[in-house]
């Protein structure tokens, strides 16, 4: 898939209030800090379509970016710990499952996790909400580039094995890095076979 065009369009915190037109939407979520806004941008061939942030917890809204005009990028806010208020932290985690229970246009949610670490709790009990409302997933693996290729090897097998303890297969799943590129092919060919499933003019 070439990127012609990317353009931010909306930011908002009630789901009712997102596009109304039915193009395809393609959500990004993960935990605070993953990587996210700079994986949006690599992927866009954008340095700041999606605003980066040192400080974990930036993105609390649903921002839509109209891609080639013809499906959305949804960049949806980290589930994780952000240094937020509670009443605010509890309003954010509540609109992350309005957006999932009620966008029937959403194709598919990448959920991004970080390849260095080890399984986080809450990053597995996320996947297992989304398992359990219907909502389909893959997995995207960031920061590739901080890791040897065994040390890899080695995580993703880690992963494996612990997703396995409660899925009866391993989800699909992609290994990125935003500073040199690597998945980005992959995940854009992706959504493009979606895309044409979806017969996506």
């Amino acid at each position: 898939m070439q990127i012609k065009s990317a353009e931010f369009l909306m930011s908002n915190s009630d789901v009712a209030k997102c596009p109304k037109d039915r193009l395809p939407e393609y959500a990004f979520i993960g935990r605070s800090n993953v990587g996210k806004s700079s994986l949006i941008n690599m992927l866009m061939l954008r340095k700041s379509l999606a605003k980066t942030s040192g400080r974990p917890g930036k993105t609390q809204l649903i921002n839509h970016f109209l891609i080639n005009k013809n499906w959305y990028l949804v960049d949806l806010p980290g589930y994780g710990y952000a240094r937020v208020s509670k009443s605010s932290k509890k309003v954010f985690q509540k609109f992350i499952t309005n957006y999932f229970e009620k966008r029937e246009q959403m194709v598919l949610a990448f959920v991004l996790v970080d390849c260095r670490h080890e399984p986080q709790p809450i990053d597995l009990e996320f996947m297992e909400w989304m398992g359990e409302t219907g909502v389909p997933f893959n997995i995207i693996f960031t920061k590739a580039d901080k890791l040897k290729p065994k040390a890899l090897e080695r995580n993703l097998e880690v992963y494996s094995t612990k997703m396995l303890e409660t899925w009866e297969e391993m989800p699909p799943f992609f290994i990125t890095s935003a500073s040199d590129s690597t998945g980005r092919d992959e995940v854009l060919k992706y959504i493009d076979q979606l895309n044409e499933q979806l017969n996506v003019q």
